[in-house]
């Protein structure tokens, strides 16, 4: 038996604005889109037109609340292949939450406090 990764979600409150955060931040783009018949969430499928791993982003209709994230311990992972040229767009961008420049990583933080790890091509 063998296992392969497809996707990881995560729980937004405004769904544009999370969309267009990890288009500008990450360059991902949208794949798919999906409104259940009772129209309670919406799915939004994002990649990065490399690999076929995916991040599901799920906007709840009537969720008004943000999400506790506990202590925040998870995050996804990002190769940049311009290290440098991310790190000054990002910071820019003013999304740098933690640096770690002795291990030569920086995070970003989307709008509803989820960090993303940027790490150079090796």
């Amino acid at each position: 038996m063998k296992f392969s990764f497809d996707h990881n979600n995560i729980n937004v409150l405004d769904l544009e604005k999370s969309v267009e955060f990890y288009k500008e931040a990450l360059g991902f783009v949208e794949t798919r889109r999906h409104h259940p018949s009772d129209d309670s969430f919406t799915l939004v499928f994002l990649g990065d037109e490399t690999t076929q791993h995916k991040l599901e982003l799920t906007c709840m209709k009537d969720r008004t609340e943000p999400y506790n994230l506990g202590e925040n311990e998870f995050h996804l992972a990002v190769v940049a292949d311009n290290y440098d040229e991310a790190y000054a767009y990002h910071k820019k961008m003013g999304c740098i939450c933690y640096e770690n420049k002795p291990m030569g990583i920086y995070f970003i933080m989307d709008p509803d406090g989820y960090w993303t790890e940027v790490i150079p091509k090796k």
